[in-house]
């Protein structure tokens, strides 16, 4: 088992001098042969090894003595223990335990700086995920497992049977939490762990070898997937792209619309990936573009030319008064007004955030779009309403609240990275260069 572990840590660099390395330590049989084996490495490897303990509170008293076990244990052996203990109204769900035990690792690699935060996943734990999701209804993904890492969370157990943890922690004379919630069948994990997995030894006693086979051949057959999908030349950053996604049959159109779930952590079933689906088909040729919410904060948009993920935007109410040159920061950008010193060798195009103009006093105002603005389009004589601008534009909805416009009033003279006002157009000289810049960007 150490030998494995070992091999896992230097085949991701992590078995090196001045590294910082925490071990997610409930105290159980899994972790403390995880810690008990990195803090044997780390005397050999010169590395920094913290223990991180949540106590998730679900058992009063019991959860206190694990706890109380755990920092013995860390402090016998001289390695750093941090502990967080959550509220004990917090729901009792495994859905809920995992979430938060998450935020509390990423917290621990924030405050110590490591480089790895490492859990104590086995080959077992394998078996009762894929199950786990077979009944729940998966697809290829699902049957994939855990992964070995993710970010700096690596798991490198996951080549080793819970039997293997048992007979280390036996030789090795550990003591480690008996949690007493693991006989307590109404979690679906400890059922599947407790009732099935038995149950299917009994007609392959070789159960963990073979679904850990399974899950390598599912994990090659989505990376195949994967490469095809993009070699097709539909994404542009985030965004796909909606005539190359016309062209492919429903079976990828599903198969890409259930990336999106993936990709952002959307909670999916294969109905709700269907009603997207089928609700991106219905507008894919839509001008102005159409979105259906996949969760509380965010939808899918999709017009004739992109679909892709939004999220909840806040309107910038921010005014800036500009009576002068200079740079003023709105929002997350910064809009600069400079003289312009030399007659340009070009005009910019309305999309690079940047416009010649000729100006009789600088007198204007930086926001958003309010009730009532009014435009005159470059190259028009007559006065229009921005909102019948915007749409003439196609321009999604919710896009239109941040654009950044320079006004005089209610007129808008520039709307950044659309058009100009004709009003301050170069007639004779260009006596000014205005700039959108994200900051950052």
């Amino acid at each position: 088992m150490k030998n494995k572990i070992e091999k896992f840590l230097k085949e991701h660099n992590l078995a090196a001098k001045d590294k910082i390395i925490a071990v997610g330590f409930s105290g159980g049989y899994d972790s403390m042969a995880l810690l008990n084996v990195v803090y044997e490495l780390s005397k050999i490897y010169n590395f920094t090894v913290i223990a991180a303990h949540l106590n998730h509170n679900w058992r009063g008293c019991e959860s206190l003595q694990e706890m109380k076990n755990c920092e013995k244990f860390c402090l016998d052996n001289d390695i750093c223990f941090y502990c967080e203990t959550l509220d004990e109204n917090e729901k009792h769900t495994e859905t809920v335990a995992r979430e938060l035990r998450y935020k509390f690792f990423e917290r621990v690699i924030e405050k110590y700086h490591a480089d790895a935060l490492l859990t104590a996943h086995t080959k077992s734990d394998i078996v009762e995920t894929v199950i786990y999701r077979l009944i729940k209804g998966t697809g290829i993904k699902g049957l994939q497992g855990i992964s070995p890492n993710l970010g700096k969370i690596y798991r490198p157990m996951l080549d080793i049977s819970r039997d293997e943890v048992l007979n280390y922690c036996q030789n090795n004379s550990l003591n480690p939490n008996n949690d007493s919630s693991n006989t307590d069948n109404k979690y679906a994990r400890n059922y599947i762990r407790n009732q099935i997995v038995p149950l299917c030894k009994e007609i392959n006693p070789k159960l963990e070898n073979a679904i850990s086979s399974l899950s390598e051949l599912a994990y090659e057959e989505e990376q195949i997937v994967k490469e095809y999908i993009n070699s097709l030349d539909m994404y542009d950053g985030n965004k796909i792209k909606t005539k190359v996604f016309k062209t492919l049959s429903k079976v990828l159109q599903k198969r890409v619309v259930y990336e999106i779930f993936v990709k952002y952590d959307f909670e999916y079933t294969q109905e709700r990936v269907e009603n997207v689906l089928n609700f991106i088909l219905e507008n894919l040729n839509s001008k102005s573009g159409k979105k259906v919410s996949v969760c509380a904060d965010n939808w899918i948009y999709v017009n004739s030319n992109e679909i892709y993920v939004i999220g909840k935007i806040q309107k910038n109410s921010q005014e800036i008064f500009i009576k002068n040159e200079g740079k003023f920061v709105f929002g997350d950008y910064e809009f600069t007004i400079e003289k312009c010193i030399s007659k340009p060798d070009r005009y910019p195009l309305d999309s690079e955030y940047r416009a010649f103009v000729e100006l009789d006093n600088i007198d204007f105002i930086l926001r958003t779009r309010r009730f009532g603005d009014k435009f005159q389009p470059l190259g028009s004589s007559s006065v229009t309403k921005l909102k019948n601008y915007f749409i003439n534009k196609n321009i999604p909805q919710h896009e239109k609240d941040n654009i950044v416009l320079l006004c005089k009033e209610d007129e808008v003279l520039w709307i950044s990275g659309y058009s100009l006002s004709d009003k301050i157009k170069v007639v004779n000289n260009c006596t000014h260069v205005l700039t959108l810049n994200k900051i950052g960007g």
